[in-house]
């Protein structure tokens, strides 16, 4: 009788224990995804108002924009060279989160997002990977695409094609 008691209280405690870790690993992740939607909004924020310093504050101190056309794939550095005109104007981008998914590894310190964005250019991606540093979430690689409706694919082929023709000729010299 004792041993039924006792396995009765081990099995209960090992699954009150268990649930309770769950709720807290769900309340922690919930937490997160909040903060990384914090970052992914302020860097639109920031762009919009043309805020240069808080916005490449986001982004870590080696990490990668890679833009919508093919020869945009820029380090930190790089990254802040190109827009620095545009934000020096007060006319950087607008962009506004029309959805967005954030997934996290296992160890909780990489988070992984990809969104749709309502923009100038109407339709666009944003994805990425932010890493957790120290208490603070950077950016250590933004992707920016121009999504193309499946009913216009061909067109826009048409179009772009003698131009990166041009683009994959000479990558394959490289």
């Amino acid at each position: 009788m004792k041993k039924n008691i006792t396995f009765t209280l081990i099995t209960f405690l090992l699954l009150f224990s268990n649930s309770l870790f769950s709720q807290k690993k769900g309340f922690y992740e919930n937490v997160q995804k909040k903060n990384v939607s914090k970052v992914l909004d302020d860097l639109n924020l920031y762009a919009a108002t043309a805020d240069f310093k808080n916005y490449f504050n986001l982004y870590a101190e080696e990490s990668t924009f890679i833009g919508t056309d093919a020869n945009e794939v820029w380090n930190k550095k790089e990254f802040m060279d190109y827009a620095k005109s545009a934000f020096d104007k007060g006319r950087a981008w607008s962009f506004t989160s029309l959805k967005r998914n954030i997934t996290f590894s296992a160890d909780g310190k990489y988070a992984w997002f990809n969104e749709l964005l309502d923009t100038q250019m109407k339709l666009c991606r944003g994805s990425g990977v932010l890493e957790k540093i120290g208490n603070q979430w950077k950016i250590r690689q933004y992707v920016l695409s121009m999504t193309i409706p499946n009913e216009v694919n061909k067109d826009i082929i048409k179009i772009k094609t003698p131009i990166e023709d041009e683009i994959i000729s000479d990558l394959k010299k490289k």
